[in-house]
């Protein structure tokens, strides 16, 4: 198992917003975690890197136990040096280049030398389609394009997993499919991915496994396959169907 959570809770000044949520995640998964708005899903993906602080809850990854409400501030920074996360609304530095905000965190947070950063840089860059916009500022690409760049920012720690948390809802439809194209090759890849995503397609066609939330509990979860053609739960039922009349 390379990562295990288990009984994550969390509030927000009274509302519960995660009632005791676990997840285990293989290496190589591709977990899609799906619900409807303000069901937890964001917050229980940043409580995993502890970009919210839990309640209550642990985490286990590559065998190694950490408490996601005591942790110190040294187990936080060594875990993410294993991780990455693509946020909804890419984070990148306007006043930096695209070379420099992938090369930033290894030159910066790893003292790496600039050649070297910039080597590695480049090939993440290549391998999300851009790097042909080397020298090119956040605001002179798309947001399809900018998404791309937060991508290869965080591949370049050579993580063994990547958090999205609905790294295409800021997208305009017609820009949807190239990040998910990228995402597709790195799941193809072998890259462990926990994707909270309204993106149904994927869930289905790229995700081995699916957790389904709604009000802060985990309703349903399994493979991708069995929750889509069979769920079990009435609520994953309702929330499929919901889907699917949305786009006729």
């Amino acid at each position: 198992m390379m990562l295990e959570a288990k009984n994550v809770h969390k509030r927000f000044e009274g509302l519960e917003v995660l009632k005791g949520i676990d997840l285990q995640v293989e290496k190589g998964d591709v977990v899609a975690i799906l619900g409807p708005s303000g069901s937890g899903k964001t917050t229980f993906l940043r409580c995993l890197n502890f970009l919210e602080k839990a309640d209550q809850g642990e985490l286990i990854f590559d065998g190694e136990r950490f408490d996601l409400h005591t942790a110190s501030r040294k187990d936080i920074a060594r875990l993410r040096k294993k991780t990455a996360f693509v946020f909804q609304n890419y984070n990148l530095f306007l006043n930096k280049t695209v070379l420099q905000n992938v090369t930033l965190g290894l030159t910066v947070a790893g003292k790496m030398k600039k050649a070297q950063a910039t080597e590695i840089a480049v090939r993440a860059l290549e391998r999300v389609g851009m790097a042909n916009k080397l020298e090119s500022f956040p605001s002179q690409l798309s947001g399809g394009q900018q998404q791309r760049v937060a991508i290869a920012r965080g591949l370049v720690s050579n993580p063994e997993i990547i958090y999205f948390d609905e790294p295409t809802s800021a997208l305009d439809p017609e820009l949807i499919g190239e990040v998910l194209s990228v995402m597709h090759q790195l799941a193809e890849d072998g890259m462990t991915m926990l994707v909270v995503t309204h993106e149904m397609d994927f869930a289905r066609n790229v995700s081995n496994k699916v957790m389904f939330m709604a009000d802060g509990s985990v309703v349903e979860s399994g493979p991708s396959k069995a929750f889509f053609e069979s769920p079990k739960e009435a609520r994953s039922r309702d929330f499929i169907r919901t889907i699917l009349e949305a786009r006729q």
